[in-house]
């Protein structure tokens, strides 16, 4: 399987397997992902969550497994507007998914969303068992990308979604520019201060760079399996939308 440049991102050394570092770091920074999520993308990443739901909405799915979920925004936010009958969020990250729980507990949607720890390379479930499966700002944190989406593929039902939100790195001027300097000096700045993190701050700008993107993406989706892979770019390319059935 082909190798993709945000593999060999690793957050801390070229020690250790890249999913025991990307655990560690997120349990470090875990309480205060929400608060640097929010506050590095302008609140922008609430917008990008609502249209991948609003993908979702017309297929009204009732089982949905939330891949790489950490605290939860985006399995709170389909309960909330599709109304699942189960969400599962999966990650391997339990303090990312404590804060998770919280949420959730405080919404009173305990009833439908619930966390287990999933890697995504070998997940438990049967085949063929969540109408949709999704994930938001995970997939560059894969240890192994093809073979995390050939799983999230096993296990959606045949004529089931996927919806996955990914960061990217725009490519028209003069927005191009002005996220290099933006992902180069801000992020690592104002994520070292309010987190104490470097390198988890260091290595989210380092990883967005050579995540697959655009039509390597939806080619990827379509080698796994997906079928109508396509890609569409949010907020000047800062973010892609990318949806495929089973």
């Amino acid at each position: 399987m082909t190798q993709y440049g945000s593999e060999k991102i690793l957050p801390y050394n070229q020690d250790e397997h890249k999913g025991v570092q990307v655990r560690r770091m997120f349990d470090a920074i875990a309480g205060k992902y929400d608060l640097l999520n929010h506050t590095l993308s302008f609140g922008f990443d609430k917008g990008w969550r609502r249209k991948g739901i609003h993908f979702l909405r017309p297929y009204s799915p009732k089982q949905i497994l939330d891949i790489a979920t950490g605290t939860g925004d985006l399995a709170i936010a389909m309960q909330k507007q599709l109304h699942a009958e189960t969400i599962i969020g999966a990650d391997i990250s339990e303090g990312m998914m404590e804060v998770g729980r919280q949420k959730v507990k405080e919404a009173g949607l305990q009833d439908h969303v619930s966390f287990e720890y999933q890697d995504c390379t070998a997940l438990t479930f049967a085949d063929n068992t969540f109408d949709a499966v999704t994930a938001a700002f995970g997939v560059r944190n894969f240890e192994d990308i093809e073979k995390g989406l050939r799983e999230m593929y096993r296990v959606t039902k045949p004529g089931g979604h996927l919806m996955i939100l990914e960061l990217s790195t725009p490519e028209s001027l003069p927005m191009k520019q002005l996220y290099q300097l933006y992902s180069k000096v801000v992020i690592p700045t104002v994520g070292r201060f309010v987190s104490k993190e470097k390198a988890a701050y260091d290595y989210l700008p380092a990883s967005i760079q050579v995540v697959p993107q655009g039509k390597v993406m939806t080619d990827l989706l379509t080698r796994v399996g997906y079928k109508e892979a396509k890609a569409r770019t949010l907020t000047f390319g800062i973010c892609s939308l990318y949806t495929g059935t089973k």
